[in-house]
């Protein structure tokens, strides 16, 4: 399976994403300190600009690793 740098992009996000908050939200049983918050708002906030300005590091890092985009829809 060949996943493309918009795949990478949503599976690395929303793993923060949930991670951050099983680490964040104090019911959790894996429940740390609420700073771990900060870091699903820094994922949200770099989603948010990256669908302006198409600028997001991660993919990036990516394509430098040589993960390819993927191909336009016909």
């Amino acid at each position: 399976m060949n996943l493309t740098v918009n795949q990478f992009v949503r599976i690395f996000a929303g793993a923060f994403v949930l991670i951050s908050l099983a680490l964040g939200v104090e019911g959790s049983p894996l429940f740390a300190s609420k700073n771990f918050l900060w870091f699903t708002a820094f994922v949200g906030a770099n989603l948010f600009q990256s669908g302006f300005t198409r600028f997001c590091p991660l993919e990036i890092a990516l394509r430098k690793f040589g993960v390819k985009d993927a191909v336009a829809c016909r």
